[in-house]
């Protein structure tokens, strides 16, 4: 595998890292007890820090990444272990 298909690859996960972990560590005004502004949504959170958001995703597609690509090189899972359905192999 080539290290710009495995950079590709890293950055697909990374986004898709960043999208999941979004909503994890968000805390409201109710939550945290504070005033809201006149005209704030409910939901909006009270500090958002997108340098740990960042972060967190980034650590997380690299683990996932480096999971990818030791199952490219040693083959743990293939195509045919995903078949749940259809006609036996047997």
């Amino acid at each position: 595998m080539q290290w710009t298909s495995v950079l590709a690859i890293y950055f697909l996960f990374f986004v898709f890292s960043a999208f999941l972990l979004l909503p994890f560590g968000v805390r409201t005004h109710d939550e945290a007890g504070l005033e809201k502004i006149p005209g704030q949504a409910d939901s909006a959170p009270v500090e958002f820090r997108p340098g740990r958001l960042l972060l967190r995703a980034a650590a997380l597609a690299a683990v996932v990444t480096a999971l990818f690509v030791l199952n490219y090189i040693y083959g743990w899972i293939g195509v045919e272990d995903l078949i749940v359905w259809g006609p036996d192999a047997d």
